[in-house]
């Protein structure tokens, strides 16, 4: 008998063990810049996801510095984060604090954009797919003329993915003559001021004939607006991505023709979920929904996508409805009558 309760209490003590494992279980999130809108949606969702699995949020901001950001992981570990969460700054510099990480036997999850290495776990919204719907919608709405390409961080490699389905969509029209490209650059951590310089050059190059601008996100989508109605050119169709509460209204008035919705709040929930289940012993690939991704260098990932959605001005209700944002935000200075959304 006694054997037999030495066993069941032995039971309980392993069991006790696991529990307080789970619940002090800290996760460390690396942001590449926190000042950026939308990762603020990002963290709350991340934030309540850890809260609900009893795990403690820690986390730093690189500022756009990827020299930072290396400092910032290693603060991270030393914290005590039994899995990190990284955004990735420069995806050619992180490999190291990565692998200082994963030696330690700390997972690693690559956040929204690609960190290029099979033992991290990399998780996003599917971004050629952003890049055709993009594409898509400014096409639809200009099928020929004079395009601009603003794209993403030259050290993202999002950025070339987001351009390959964006091609995809307008390759043959380039071919065929029917577009021209006038003007075409990566910009710099994303930077919207960055942008609209690079879009100011354009304008000055192409004497402003310009038809119609794919930019790469609604960051970037501001700085090309901002260039655009210094020209008195506002209203030529103009690509974006985020579901940025600004682009959205952007939407609405008619100054920014799409923006690719990616619900950061299904993202950052699904992200801790996974940091979770890895920090406590779930192999990559074991992972619910895990799928094998080939990435632009050939590396395997275990990865998890989610779809997003194209939000034009005819469907602005899909962002209202989800509550994403306020109508009063989508619809302010909208005039009357002119978006059904806005009714």
């Amino acid at each position: 008998m006694k054997k037999l309760l030495s066993s069941v209490a032995l039971a309980g003590a392993v069991l006790f063990s696991a529990n307080a494992f789970a619940d002090d279980l800290i996760v460390g999130v690396s942001w590449s810049n926190f000042q950026e809108e939308r990762w603020k949606t990002d963290e709350a969702a991340m934030v309540k996801a850890l809260e609900a699995a009893g795990a403690q949020y820690i986390s730093a901001d690189a500022q756009s510095s990827p020299s930072k950001q290396l400092s910032d992981i290693e603060s991270l570990i030393s914290r005590g984060a039994d899995a990190l969460i990284v955004l990735a700054q420069d995806s050619s510099s992180i490999g190291a604090a990565v692998k200082q990480a994963t030696n330690e036997g700390i997972p690693v999850v690559g956040y929204d954009r690609l960190i290029e290495d099979a033992t991290a776990y990399y998780i996003t919204f599917d971004n050629k797919e952003v890049g055709r719907l993009q594409a898509k919608a400014v096409f639809a709405a200009q099928p020929k003329g004079n395009y601009v390409f603003i794209k993403g961080a030259p050290t993202d490699p999002n950025a070339n993915i987001l351009h390959e389905g964006q091609l995809e969509v307008v390759q043959a029209a380039i071919d065929s003559g029917d577009i021209k490209v006038v003007g075409e650059a990566y910009t710099d951590s994303w930077q919207p001021a960055i942008a609209q310089r690079n879009m100011e050059q354009f304008l000055t190059a192409a004497d402003n004939k310009v038809d119609a601008v794919i930019a790469s996100n609604d960051g970037t989508a501001g700085g090309v607006v901002a260039a655009l109605s210094a020209q008195g050119m506002q209203g030529i169709p103009v690509s974006g991505q985020d579901g940025d509460h600004a682009a959205l209204n952007r939407v609405a008035l008619g100054t920014q023709t799409v923006s690719v919705w990616k619900d950061a709040r299904v993202l950052g929930q699904r992200a801790a979920e996974i940091a979770v289940d890895l920090a406590k012993g779930t192999k990559l690939g074991d992972v619910k929904g895990t799928q094998d991704w080939q990435s632009p260098n050939g590396v395997t990932m275990k990865s998890y996508f989610l779809a997003p959605v194209a939000i034009t001005q005819d469907k602005l209700n899909l962002v209202i409805d989800a509550g994403w944002v306020s109508k009063d935000v989508v619809c302010k200075g909208v005039a009357s009558g002119k978006v059904a959304a806005c009714n």
